[in-house]
């Protein structure tokens, strides 16, 4: 392990404090508490599944409200690595020197302009195609908002705890109304009925190598789109215009890399559970894939691989209009989308 490692893992977790001191109650109240709950579970160590003591969870959620009103004014504090300061968005310079020692660090603004910091155990760093990948397993520091995956340059982080965590909300979603569906297949296909904490592990496994692709997805993107898409992006101010371009994005990726591996490679649990979450404005804008019979894809995906195809020149087409659109353009066509849907 790092020297002073628990020096390490303090600033990063202060930093990350402040972060949600600034942003974590933009949330919708709902949303707030979920993700507060799930923070409490991740910090004290409680397994998921277990059940979770209401008076703790209160008493926690009031003193980390009360840190927050003490750091919302303060600055991202520098990480000390090695007797060295580091920027701590420095994450190309931070891994180079982490990474060696087994550790991940990642740092990236989300979205509607929240950072985010994480830092955690390296499990397995493979290098293909140009992308380096690291997959990371236990965090050590984490804020509020835990994103299972991100792009970042020519890297690839997966954060597997956050995956873990965030598809073991999706089946305890689904335990309450058991509707039938394609959740239902995909827990299902995983024996999650007869083995639920297996069928948690077997998923985990299946869906990092689909967050992989997707974020080898938004690399091919970002290759095609070039460094005007990133650049308006961080710079929009309106919510319903970054959801826009966001969507967009995600949808050719997946047309790009996505789906078609899926599809190569016949993983159908993890087919159906794309589609068991494909939903909010990447649904709005394709029609077409809304309406496609998921429950075919396990025996002919002939008119799946056809609106792949047709996706994949459509979302690029797409893009590159908002590229060339102002901001209230671009917000304009968030509240009308007809006019880019796919159908």
């Amino acid at each position: 392990m790092i020297a002073h490692f628990d020096r390490l893992v303090a600033a990063v977790q202060r930093n990350c404090h402040i972060a949600d001191a600034r942003h974590a109650r933009e949330m919708t109240l709902c949303t707030y508490l979920l993700e507060m709950r799930e923070f409490y579970r991740w910090e004290s160590g409680i397994p998921l599944g277990d059940p979770l003591a209401r008076s703790e969870v209160g008493e926690w959620l009031n003193a980390r409200e009360e840190l927050w009103e003490t750091l919302a004014a303060e600055d991202f504090a520098p990480l000390p690595l090695a007797g060295t300061e580091y920027e701590p968005f420095a994450v190309v310079d931070i891994n180079r020197a982490i990474v060696p020692h087994g550790l991940v660090y990642g740092a990236g603004i989300g979205r509607f302009g929240k950072p985010h910091f994480f830092l955690g155990r390296l499990d397995r760093k493979v290098e293909d195609d140009g992308l380096t990948v690291l997959v990371c397993e236990c965090e050590y520091a984490r804020d509020l908002t835990a994103i299972p995956a991100a792009l970042q340059g020519g890297t690839v982080i997966v954060r597997r705890e956050a995956l873990r965590q965030w598809l073991w909300e999706k089946a305890e979603a689904w335990a309450m109304k058991r509707t039938p569906g394609a959740m239902a297949l995909a827990l299902a296909a995983h024996g999650h009925e007869t083995e639920p904490g297996a069928a948690l592990e077997r998923m985990t496994a299946a869906e990092t190598e689909t967050l992989i692709l997707h974020e080898r997805g938004e690399h091919a993107a970002g290759k095609l789109l070039g460094t005007g898409w990133e650049e308006q992006l961080a710079c929009s101010k309106k919510r319903r215009a970054e959801i826009l371009m966001r969507a967009v994005r995600d949808n050719l990726a997946d047309c790009l890399v996505t789906l078609p591996a899926l599809i190569e490679r016949q993983a159908w649990p993890s087919l159906w559970f794309w589609f068991a979450n494909f939903d909010g404005m990447r649904r709005e804008l394709w029609p077409a894939m809304a309406g496609y019979d998921y429950t075919k894809v396990s025996s002919d995906v002939t008119a799946l691989r056809e609106l792949v195809q047709r996706g994949a020149l459509h979302w690029e087409a797409v893009a590159r209009r908002l590229l060339a659109s102002d901001e209230a353009t671009v917000e304009a066509l968030s509240h009308d989308t007809a006019a880019l849907a796919l159908a």
